[in-house]
């Protein structure tokens, strides 16, 4: 069982998940820490942007995301895909622990060990292509909060000077 969230095993991968193993781990573990077992990736790099990083984070990551129901998650994959996007992006928004959590969270190695349960193990049986729309209507009504969110953090900067 695929239960670890701190790697991406690329070596067990089927050949159709390859290049989201690549893109997984780019996120979320590229990198380590001297001295400790502790990865992360470009995720909370990015996210140390106010606004930009978190919608740019949130973006691939929503990629990832439908990309995976295209290769058949099931709708209680999808449905937990969906639940650790939206904390990933929620506590993303915090400055500081956002980062923080990114690091140890690894939301896109969940998701991705998620689909890998279903393609690899035979877990989550069912295919995900009729929650395409519906997936994609959830991650476009986060990204529409997101960017109210960033909209109201702007004016609110503005109205400072």
């Amino acid at each position: 069982m695929v239960k670890k969230t701190s790697d991406v095993n690329e070596e067990v991968t089927p050949d159709e998940l390859k290049w989201i193993a690549s893109i997984t781990k780019l996120l979320d573990a590229k990198f380590k820490i001297p001295g400790t077992s502790i990865t992360f990736g470009w995720d909370p790099i990015i996210g140390i942007i106010p606004g930009f990083g978190d919608i740019v984070s949130f973006g691939i990551s929503s990629l990832l995301v439908l990309s995976m129901i295209r290769h058949g998650a099931s709708r209680e994959v999808v449905i937990k895909m969906l639940l650790n996007l939206g904390l990933d992006t929620a506590t993303g928004t915090i400055p500081v622990l956002g980062g923080i959590f990114d690091v140890f969270y690894k939301a896109n190695i969940r998701n991705y060990n998620l689909l890998k349960q279903h393609q690899v193990e035979g877990k989550h049986k069912g295919k995900g292509w009729g929650l395409i729309i519906g997936a994609s209507i959830v991650i476009l009504l986060m990204f529409a909060l997101l960017m109210f969110g960033m909209v109201k953090f702007v004016q609110f900067f503005i109205g400072l000077f």
